[in-house]
């Protein structure tokens, strides 16, 4: 299954005054999100930079079907976060399962 590069965005009704956690729906996006990690859809995640965007590593069929499970997190309806690029990538180094 392919891996993709993905960034979400701040959207049009992200209250800039607040941080992430007191976001309105964090709960529920967390969950969703969480629901994601543990589906194997999510590889890692997280905020970069100031946090203004978040890059996550997901494993997809395609595009449409990326774009189809994001549409279903809360924050996406309620226009907290938007998709910011998706990008196909090739996963050639992995550190997390070795031994040391």
């Amino acid at each position: 299954m392919p891996y993709f590069a993905l960034t979400l965005v701040h959207g049009p009704r992200w209250d800039a005054s607040r941080p992430i956690r007191e976001q309105d729906g964090w709960s529920e996006h967390a969950a969703f999100m969480d629901a994601l990690v543990d589906a194997g859809f999510i590889i890692v995640g997280g905020p970069i930079g100031g946090g203004e965007e978040t890059l996550h590593v997901v494993q997809a069929d395609d595009e449409c079907q990326l774009r189809a499970q994001l549409a279903n997190d809360p924050w996406a309806s309620a226009g907290l976060l938007e998709v910011g690029s998706i990008r196909p990538w090739q996963l050639w180094l992995d550190g997390r399962n070795r031994t040391r």
